[in-house]
């Protein structure tokens, strides 16, 4: 029998030792860079981006406004910076929009409020 060799890098922590915090903020980094992605803001003109898709940019802006305020009590210091990026994403989203939603229907916003 032959030994498999550890090809794990050594400063990789265990999953049960990271703090939620992190994996809360991590998958809300995430899904914010994602949703940027998607409307286009890594382009020169996001109007012409390859990778613009609000369809796909409205799910995920509500799925992370749905993390960001169940989890804001537990982000500590982090939930500021965490709320300003999801209202700058929903603002871009309105901005984005070639008819704009109602305030308070926009992505999220039934989690946030309306967002101007």
């Amino acid at each position: 029998m032959t030994d498999v060799p550890n090809t794990a890098e050594p400063n990789v922590r265990e999953l049960a030792e990271v703090p939620a915090v992190e994996v809360i903020t991590r998958a809300a980094v995430m899904m914010m860079s994602a949703a940027a992605e998607k409307l286009g803001l890594s382009s020169e003109d996001p109007d012409d981006s390859p990778h613009r898709d609000l369809d796909e940019a409205r799910r995920l802006i509500t799925a992370l406004a749905g993390l960001v305020t169940a989890s804001a009590e537990y982000l500590g210091p982090h939930a500021g910076p965490v709320r300003d990026g999801l209202k700058t994403l929903q603002l871009a989203f309105r901005e984005a929009s070639a008819v704009p939603d109602d305030p308070g229907h926009g992505p999220g916003e039934k989690y946030t409020g309306p967002v101007w």
